[in-house]
């Protein structure tokens, strides 16, 4: 609804109810309407399902469509990302946030930094939604309550040409609430506890739900040993889980990335059950490292599973826990997959070891001849180091070519000294273009980073420290931090009115009129930085 057309409803509504209403203001209404769109977070879950829905129709179509995000393990590093993605290209347009378990466990649990293995308080994560939502919708307000008063100094000027192109941005406001693909790990228990927190999830907006298959009280980080997974039956009872509760709730678009640490976990903590030879209980312990054995020679506890006839011992560690033969991960993977797309989910999340456009599609195509438009979420993950591995990666290319590498060495080539060569050229083009030859090659529909934000937050620390505790002292957060800022065009220069300080005088002028005690007068510091 236009500006003007919320002006006119809320005139009708004040006309409605006489005099008690004579101080109430139609135009602020509207304003205050438009600023507060999204009134509960089902409303922002049922609006953004439809935006990735959109966004995977079109990277079918063309996979130059691909979508990205950054992780944000706080409301406010979530909301400058928007803010910084609006300014710069003008359009949110396939930009969303990722919420990390990883990031939720090391910097928002109650118990203080804790590894990525489910330990943190479950409602965190519905929490840390929440508030990313919060932010976004106050940047929302600030932006326009900055045209608003752009808007009141045109009218204030008789201008007219500028009063129209203040009021067509206003009717064309593109919103800072994106999608949010938000990490539920394992579920954080059986079935059931999966459903309640993914209700919870939903409630505070998240439209996509990312659920792995590793076991909830041995959950493993993806990039760390150690990892069990579960039989695909017990998975896909957790999907249907987050599938009721989306439907429960009437986000009918609710969007479920099912992610496989098959390919680095090699074990399992239960021997699925099977009915009838060849089903997915029995394909799943077809993996199993097994030894023959003789019936005349069981072992006092010995599990056993009867195969083609014969009697097979599967290895059990001292933890209970049962291993996979060397080599399956990638068929394991590759199953879990087909698996997953045929029993409810949408997107697939596979965690490799490597960034490697090969590998990666190799997996694909096989889980393609089966589901045609599968496609992936995959993580650009911090754990990899991405220097040593394109630098590898275009070694050994160019090793196989028949180029002299006499010059290199591949065990050094992390090496300040090879920065300059030809290979770790070659190397960071083929980082730069990593997300757009994967979307294209290896059915990579999402690319994201998991934990940038983590270690932008201690880059960015660790330099403003080293310089104002040292020698440059104020210098070092003038020249590096607030200049920066003003040159820049960054917001949080005035940072009085990203808190929100100016929504909260236009609130008091609404409510109290002349009355109202605003701050941002002529001696608000804030005002230095008007230029």
């Amino acid at each position: 609804m236009t500006y003007n057309k919320q002006i006119d409803e809320a005139s009708t509504l004040i006309e409605r109810n006489g005099a008690p209403w004579g101080d109430i203001e139609a135009a602020a209404v509207a304003r205050m309407r438009l600023q507060n769109r999204f009134l509960t977070g089902l409303d922002i879950a049922k609006y953004t399902a439809g935006i990735m829905r959109a966004d995977m129709d079109a990277y079918d179509a063309d996979p130059a469509n691909y979508t990205q995000s950054l992780g944000a393990w706080h409301g406010f590093i979530g909301q400058q990302q928007l803010i910084s993605i609006k300014k710069h290209f003008g359009s949110t347009k396939g930009k969303y946030l990722y919420l990390s378990g990883w990031m939720v466990a090391a910097l928002r649990s109650e118990f203080g930094p804790l590894p990525d293995q489910s330990m943190h308080e479950k409602t965190s994560v519905p929490m840390l939604i929440e508030e990313l939502y919060t932010f976004l919708k106050q940047a929302d307000a600030r932006e326009l309550g900055l045209l608003f008063r752009d808007l009141d100094a045109a009218n204030a000027a008789g201008d007219d040409v500028k009063q129209r192109d203040l009021q067509n941005k206003i009717d064309n406001f593109q919103t800072h609430v994106v999608p949010i693909i938000a990490d539920i790990d394992a579920g954080f228990g059986n079935a059931e506890a999966t459903y309640l927190l993914a209700k919870k999830m939903i409630e505070a907006g998240a439209c996509a739900i990312q659920i792995e298959n590793q076991v909830s009280d041995e959950k493993q980080c993806g990039h760390q040993d150690g990892k069990v997974t579960v039989p695909h039956e017990d998975f896909l009872a957790k999907i249907r889980a987050v599938r009721y509760a989306f439907l429960e709730l009437g986000v009918d678009d609710g969007v479920i990335v099912a992610r496989t640490d098959s390919l680095g976990a090699g074990l399992t903590k239960q021997i699925a059950f099977t009915k009838e030879k060849g089903d997915l209980a029995d394909q799943y312990n077809s993996y199993l490292d097994v030894e023959e054995v003789d019936p005349a020679n069981v072992g006092h506890g010995d599990v056993l599973i009867a195969r083609e006839g014969k009697l097979v011992k599967p290895k059990r560690l001292p933890s209970n826990l049962f291993q996979f033969r060397s080599g399956t991960g990638e068929d394991r993977c590759v199953l879990d997959c087909i698996t997953s797309l045929q029993n409810g989910a949408d997107l697939l999340w596979i965690e490799t070891e490597k960034p490697h456009i090969g590998q990666i599609g190799g997996m694909v195509n096989r889980i393609r001849e089966v589901i045609p438009n599968a496609k992936l979420v995959y993580n650009n993950s911090p754990s990899f180091n991405w220097t040593l591995n394109f630098r590898q990666q275009v070694y050994d290319a160019w090793e196989a070519d028949g180029k002299d590498m006499s010059d290199y060495d591949r065990t050094k080539l992390m090496s300040v000294d090879y920065d300059g060569s030809d290979l770790a050229a070659e190397a960071d083009e083929r980082i730069r273009t990593f997300q757009k030859d994967a979307a294209r090659e290896a059915g990579i529909f999402h690319h994201l980073i998991t934990l940038p934000t983590y270690h932008t937050a201690a880059l960015s620390t660790d330099n403003l420290s080293k310089r104002y505790f040292g020698e440059e002292a104020m210098l070092g957060y003038v020249l590096n931090v607030q200049r920066e800022e003003i040159r820049q065009g960054i917001a949080c220069v005035k940072h009085q009115n990203m808190s929100g300080s100016d929504i909260g005088d236009d609130h008091k002028e609404y409510f109290a009129g002349e009355a109202a005690l605003k701050a941002g007068g002529k001696d608000n510091t804030m005002n230095q930085f008007a230029a």
